[in-house]
């Protein structure tokens, strides 16, 4: 199973703003460049984007949840 990575610690978030629907849902298919999360460092917000295309099988941390550096984010699935 291919995992995504935190590419940075901070704070993850699966939406761009609380009101916001999730960028992506589990069992949604992604693109490769695709946005599927953010990760928040001292008030910026850094767009997480999937190296290559797939389905998200399952988050492997919650929305609000703080991650470090090359902590698996989520599972990957094939198209």
């Amino acid at each position: 199973m291919t995992t995504i990575k935190a590419q940075m610690p901070g704070v993850f978030y699966r939406r761009p703003s609380p009101e916001a629907d999730p960028y992506v849902e589990e069992g949604g298919t992604i693109s490769e460049g695709q946005t599927i999360a953010l990760i928040e460092v001292m008030k910026t917000f850094n767009e997480i984007k999937a190296e290559q295309g797939g389905t998200i099988s399952k988050f492997l941390i919650a929305d609000g949840d703080e991650v470090d550096i090359g902590q698996d984010i989520a599972e990957l699935g094939s198209v």
